[in-house]
């Protein structure tokens, strides 16, 4: 059985809500019970999620990142210097088959040196570790996410009137970040990211001109801001870095293969894995897959999130084979496409269909590679 992580079957973090829990979540931001009782109805949830995870034969084991409203705003809105802001100016634009989303999400601005002043999700780590006898593995939005939707503009100069001190303190409060996960007992840790898979579509990176950075070359900064904060990432520790396009209600954002990225990610970031988006046409071919070295490990997201459909084994092992051509096949694994729940209202599916989707990707996963 495979004990190297990534794992043969593994799975992005997310997992759809249960109804006792959104319910409990709308009374506590109605005021009609304490964060004690929302906490306890959490941790009874993610008890639940947890043994799901395990009876479906899956080793990585996430809480579903069901004490979060959003996957990537909990953890950024903790950082010290960085404040909330919901004045209405940001405005994403999702797409899905029937039409687009617009989403008006409350936003950040860096305000003051940027600093990590507790371990974030530390204690939410250490409750999944206990309640799990899988690895528990926590997932975290990759640094580049603080800058990539604002720039510049919600950077507060007088603050950072040299953009070198911005990268330097932030690189340093991840890493910060890291070490302390570490000491928790993390050795299983996910940065998730959708700039480095966004920057591949030309309208975004014509987006990222706008807001003040480098449209060719923003990626090389990225990548230099994530290698800088896994500096203190333990010798026992797994990272891995998932890339997305958006996951928001079975809708997205950007198009567009890893062409763009693909050499210097692959090649440069200092992860051990990639979480690669893989569901369908908006991503590309395989052929950026050549870039990646031995010994790194790519999870094909195949099995997509967005949809209840199951897809079958032989499609997915026909897409498997297909990516064997670029990379070898002990380096491949396999998942779905992101996260079922990016945010809290989760995607188009139910539970029963999404149970379905963790299934079959362990039992293909037994059946290419003979192992989890």
């Amino acid at each position: 059985m495979n004990k190297r992580l990534p794992f043969r079957a593994d799975h992005v973090g997310s997992l759809l809500r249960p109804a006792a829990l959104l319910q409990a979540r709308e009374r506590f931001k109605n005021r009609e019970i304490a964060a004690a009782e929302l906490r306890t109805a959490e941790d009874a949830a993610i008890r639940t999620v947890v043994k799901m995870q395990e009876d479906v034969g899956l080793q990585g084991i996430t809480d579903g990142e069901f004490r979060r409203s959003s996957w990537h705003m909990d953890f950024l809105y903790q950082l010290g210097g960085a404040t909330k802001v919901q004045d209405g100016n940001l405005k994403v634009q999702f797409h899905n088959e029937k039409g687009d989303i617009e989403f008006t999400p409350a936003a950040l601005r860096v305000t003051g040196k940027l600093e990590l002043k507790k371990c974030i999700f530390g204690e939410d780590f250490t409750y999944l570790k206990s309640v799990t006898r899988g690895t528990p593995k926590l997932t975290i939005p990759s640094p580049s996410m603080i800058h990539y939707r604002g720039g510049r503009a919600a950077i507060d100069a007088a603050v950072y009137p040299d953009m070198k001190e911005f990268w330097r303190d932030l690189s340093n409060a991840y890493a910060d970040e890291v070490a302390a996960l570490g000491k928790l007992g993390c050795t299983y840790l996910q940065l998730d990211d959708t700039s480095l898979a966004y920057l591949n579509d030309p309208a975004q990176r014509q987006h990222m001109a706008q807001i003040g950075g480098d449209a060719d070359t923003q990626h090389l900064v990225y990548i230099d801001l994530i290698n800088a904060a896994l500096t203190k990432k333990p010798a026992g520790m797994t990272v891995c870095t998932h890339l997305c396009r958006g996951n928001f209600r079975s809708s997205w954002v950007a198009a567009g293969g890893y062409d763009h990225v693909a050499e210097a990610l692959f090649g440069r970031l200092n992860v051990d894995g990639f979480f690669l988006e893989y569901d369908d046409e908006r991503s590309g071919g395989f052929e950026p897959l050549r870039f990646v070295p031995k010994g790194k490990m790519v999870v094909l997201g195949l099995v997509t999130s967005k949809r209840g459909a199951l897809e079958s084994k032989d499609f997915l092992k026909r897409r498997i084979d297909a990516a064997a051509e670029y990379i070898p096949l002990e380096q491949l694994c396999l998942s779905p496409q992101c996260g079922f729940s990016s945010t809290v209202e989760g995607n188009a599916l139910s539970i029963d269909e999404q149970i379905a989707k963790l299934r079959l990707i362990v039992e293909t996963a037994r059946e290419v590679w003979g192992e989890k």
